[in-house]
């Protein structure tokens, strides 16, 4: 739930008033010790702020939480700058200030008034120094805001106490009263550094009016040298050749200009009647808001004593076309920016990379430029499952709100370094050169032409009618839960462990599981497929209610399909560790059986979380390539 923007502070009987603190919002889920944190727009905090996870896991009842992450100055207030880099500052309180409570043991609590919300809140909070109960104030809004301003806060939030929570939307039932002008921007671009300055002299800001992106000014002071390092890095795969901008900035000296995904929080003096931010001081980023939600000015109306245009920023103004700088070399490739797209020289071949800012999650700013680098940076975990496999390429070149569309018979028009191989296709009834993805100027090759999800074969080409594997694909329906998914694997694991054989868990990257079993390409598709079907059948009658293996979805009544029929030459499912084109931008993701239990869910591994979570399981799916199972073995002892 979002506030409003609120003029000054009141008394209101029907009102109560807490602090708005200057944090990260966070919505917490906890459920029999399996714990999800993360952000509005779905940035898991787990891993970031691993404390507050571990003290989440004290509360025994199953709930959601809303609330912020702050970490406190040693005058005891919030500092957005000291949460930006924890890292540095561990030493440092972190707090989770809890205001909302969403759900109390499996009941939905947001159509209760927000009194009665609270109450239940305060009474199920564990005593922490780190989870804390954001208090309020009642009736007295002025008085508490005078007292919030005195302790240098950034305001107060008013909420009206009878209020029900309605998520995702701005309502005049929250208001957000501020002591200091800040606000959420957009970095469109960024000047050439003066004088002693490195990277960058200042960001060029924007924000969203009407669907447009309008320019609100731009920034040049808040950094240190390590920050200005930071942004410049993080915004160097973003370059493009053109303004974002439909109109002009005045701007005093050249620009690189960017695509305009990133967001920054800023702190200002006042806002002219043009809407430009007067002395915008940089903050920090704002990693937990999508660019299309900065869509407003935290200010009520133009200040009436804003400046004229004589004292705002007005120089001459930038070409549309002005042409970014060369982009520096990474570690093992070289990077320029011509017109049609950046140079990478990867394992000695030269690739090139185009449109890198084209935005393919818009509600998440999430770029072309980023899968690329997400496959570059796993490259070494995925690729054994690719290596010497016919590729059928699903390719979402704009992006995930759009289908895209499979492409077989991509070898010819590929590089002359990329392998290749033909094979006769029953279904198209033609020869089709499918492509192998055997190292990593391939894989990013694919990327680039809009694959963000692999999809392998899984039989290797000397071995073409034998898998490696067989797969039984969990496929739920919409009326399904995750947990009965997790209800289905568990059932299926049961029947392999009768079998004695080691079954592998992953997630799909969209709503199912994939439970993959090592054949070592000892049996061809046909006897990997009857095995599959027995375990399926087998698992489904322990789970009638739920689960079905008929394939019609008219005829599937709202239960899981055990699908079996993945087990046929050509066909293909994604790879381990491979992206989806999904809304959360999840990776399906191998399990430790431990982990599939109720509460496990798929939006956890993202292309943001999982090659830190590789760090520390490293490949869970090693066994997969590398075991064999005896089928008839398998068969004699389910027979007994």
């Amino acid at each position: 739930m979002l506030a409003q923007i609120g003029d000054k502070p009141f008394d209101d009987n029907g009102w109560l008033f807490e602090v708005k603190w200057d944090g990260y919002r966070a919505v917490a889920e906890v459920n029999k010790n399996d714990v999800r944190l993360y952000s509005r727009n779905g940035l898991s905090f787990l891993d970031l702020y691993a404390p507050v996870a571990q003290e989440l896991k004290k509360i025994k009842d199953d709930v959601m939480l809303d609330g912020e992450i702050v970490v406190l100055d040693d005058h005891s207030k919030p500092s957005f700058q000291k949460l930006q880099h924890y890292d540095e500052n561990r030493n440092r309180p972190l707090v989770y200030y809890v205001f909302d409570c969403l759900r109390y043991k499996n009941k939905d609590l947001t159509h209760l008034p927000l009194e009665e919300r609270k109450k239940i809140l305060e009474k199920l909070l564990p005593k922490s120094n780190i989870i804390r109960y954001s208090d309020h104030v009642e009736n007295e809004g002025t008085a508490f805001f005078h007292k919030v301003s005195e302790m240098g806060l950034e305001g107060m939030i008013a909420k009206r106490k009878n209020s029900t929570y309605t998520e995702g939307k701005r309502s005049n039932d929250w208001l957000k009263i501020k002591n200091q002008n800040t606000q959420e921007a957009i970095i469109a671009g960024f000047t050439e550094p003066r004088n002693s300055r490195s990277y960058f002299g200042a960001l060029i800001l924007g924000m969203y009016e009407k669907g447009q992106l309008k320019y609100i000014g731009h920034t040049g002071t808040g950094f240190t040298e390590k920050v200005l390092k930071e942004i410049h890095n993080l915004l160097k795969p973003l370059v493009r050749e053109t303004s974002p901008f439909e109109e002009h900035v005045p701007v005093n000296s050249p620009v690189t200009w960017v695509e305009p995904v990133k967001v920054c929080q800023v702190k200002f003096t006042e806002i002219t009647d043009d809407g430009i931010l007067r002395h915008p001081v940089f903050m920090g980023l704002r990693i937990d808001k999508a660019a299309r939600d900065v869509d407003h000015v935290d200010v009520k109306k133009p200040n009436p004593k804003a400046v004229d245009k004589k004292t705002s920023p007005s120089q001459k103004n930038v070409s549309r076309k002005s042409t970014p700088k060369k982009l520096p070399s990474g570690k093992d490739a070289t990077a320029e920016e011509p017109k049609d797209g950046v140079i990478k020289r990867v394992d000695g071949h030269e690739l090139r990379l185009t449109h890198q800012g084209k935005v393919y999650w818009p509600k998440r700013g999430i770029t072309k430029g980023d899968v690329i680098a997400y496959y570059e940076t796993i490259y070494p975990y995925i690729i054994p499952y690719l290596k010497d496999r016919p590729e059928s390429l699903k390719r979402n070149p704009n992006g995930i709100e759009n289908k895209g569309f499979f492409h077989k018979d991509a070898g010819q028009a590929a590089p002359s370094w990329v392998k290749h191989i033909p094979l006769y296709s029953e279904s198209s009834k033609k020869e089709v050169d499918y492509i192998l993805c055997n190292d990593k100027a391939t894989l990013l090759y694919l990327n680039n032409l809009g694959c963000i999800e692999i999809n392998p074969w899984n039989s290797r080409v000397k071995n073409l009618d034998k898998p490696d594997y067989l797969v039984l694909d969990i496929d739920p329906s919409e009326k399904n839960t995750f947990d009965e998914v997790i209800e289905a694997a568990l059932a299926i694991k049961e029947v392999l462990d009768k079998a004695g054989a080691n079954g592998y868990c992953k997630t799909s990257g969209a709503s199912g599981l994939h439970i993959y079993v090592p054949l070592h390409a000892q049996y061809d598709y046909d006897h990997a497929r009857d095995f599959a079907e027995i375990v399926a059948r087998l698992a489904g009658e322990k789970l009638p209610r739920i689960t079905t293996l008929e394939r019609s979805l008219s005829k599937r009544k709202n239960r899981i399909y055990l699908d079996y029929l993945q087990n046929s030459k050509g066909q293909t499912l994604a790879s381990a560790y491979s992206l989806r084109p999904v809304e959360d931008a999840t990776v399906s993701t191998p399990l430790t059986w431990k982990e599939v239990k109720p509460g496990l869910h798929p939006s956890q591994f993202t292309i943001t979380t999982l090659a830190k979570r590789l760090t520390k399981t490293g490949d869970l799916f090693a066994g997969v390539l590398k075991e064999k199972t005896n089928l008839n073995a398998c068969l004699k002892k389910l027979g007994a």
